[in-house]
């Protein structure tokens, strides 16, 4: 974002009016050689060098801010403004939905802490180093809801993000439903380079929309959608809680990546597998790496008049060749 502070004049024509100005003090100074003609008297000629004296000086003075009054006058018919601006440029930004699964699954302990906790922190990341792009915030397990839209905020949106947690909504893996309300987001988005990050776990087992139906949907208006499998390969810890407190269970991470991968394929994005956080992380950097887009940002001007200054200087002036040819001046004609 640039700022800039320009003037500008509503009526710049007026402006030629300033030529009279040379032609006046032209006037003037011939006007005062006309005026006292040399004359030359015998016996007289100590006069030549007598001082000029103050009220001599003050004739001229009362000249000089009538010219100035003049031009300031003149300036205030052009009318000036100054404008404040953010000026409108284009930057590198991509409009990115990140979806992310919170179905119970989500707490299994192969990453640690948990999947979702991870995929939590490796999402607060990748915001923080993404200044250019708007980013949302969609999640879903057995339902979908939008926990940010897109915003160039990533404060709130982080903000937002810290706030997910499972058992929000109606547990179960809506897969298809999730894909459909970032893309719902994303539709109307301006931007050349528009994304979807899609994480879980699980299988589609919920919700009214099939998921390869809304990868049909996104690739329908060219929204590229990256998958991601987050789970080890093997059985994983699953935290149970039993009337005597929290047990563990092994499970097996039940990742459809062939549903994964089509959904990549239709809209020309990619599938990726995380094993662990640090192959998260790296799954972002090349999402990143990736997409590049050109976007534009924010343009804001506001105008303000600036010819009162002027017009208060020039009356000001005025003021002034008036007391001075009241008070100091009376008797020059």
């Amino acid at each position: 974002m640039i700022y800039a502070n320009e003037y500008s004049f509503t009526y710049p024509e007026f402006l030629w009016l300033l030529l009279i100005i040379p032609a006046m003090v032209a006037w003037y100074v011939i006007r005062q050689h006309s005026r006292y003609p040399s004359l030359q008297i015998p016996g007289l000629h100590w006069l030549k060098n007598a001082p000029v004296t103050f009220r001599q000086y003050l004739q001229h003075i009362l000249f000089a801010f009538r010219m100035l009054a003049l031009a300031f006058l003149i300036i205030v018919l052009a009318r000036p403004q100054s404008h404040d601006q953010w000026e409108e440029i284009e930057t590198e930004g991509i409009d990115i939905m990140i979806s992310l699964d919170i179905s119970s699954s989500m707490l299994a302990e192969d990453f640690k802490p948990n999947r979702m906790e991870a995929a939590k922190n490796i999402a607060a990341e990748f915001i923080s180093g993404r200044n250019n792009d708007r980013i949302g915030l969609v999640i879903f397990s057995g339902v979908s809801f939008t926990q940010c839209p897109l915003t160039t905020d990533h404060a709130v949106l982080t903000s937002l993000l810290g706030e997910v947690e499972i058992g929000m909504v109606e547990d179960g893996t809506a897969i298809g439903m999730g894909l459909a309300t970032a893309i719902n987001r994303l539709r109307d988005s301006e931007s050349k380079s528009r994304i979807i990050i899609l994480l879980t776990d699980g299988v589609n087992n919920r919700g009214a929309i099939d998921p390869v139906t809304a990868a049909n949907i996104a690739a329908t208006f060219d929204i590229r959608v990256y998958t991601v499998g987050v789970g080890s390969r093997g059985p994983a810890p699953f935290p149970v809680q039993t009337p005597r407190g929290v047990r563990y269970q092994s499970i097996e991470a039940d990742i459809d990546e062939e549903i994964l991968q089509e959904i990549a394929a239709i809209t020309g994005g990619r599938y990726f597998r995380a094993t662990d956080e640090d192959k998260l992380s790296e799954i972002y950097s090349e999402i990143e790496q990736l997409e590049r887009s050109m976007i534009e940002v924010r343009h804001f001007t506001t105008s303000r008049e600036e010819y009162r200054a002027f017009a208060f200087i020039a009356g000001l002036l005025l003021v002034f060749e008036w007391l001075i040819r009241v008070f100091w001046l009376r008797n020059v004609p």
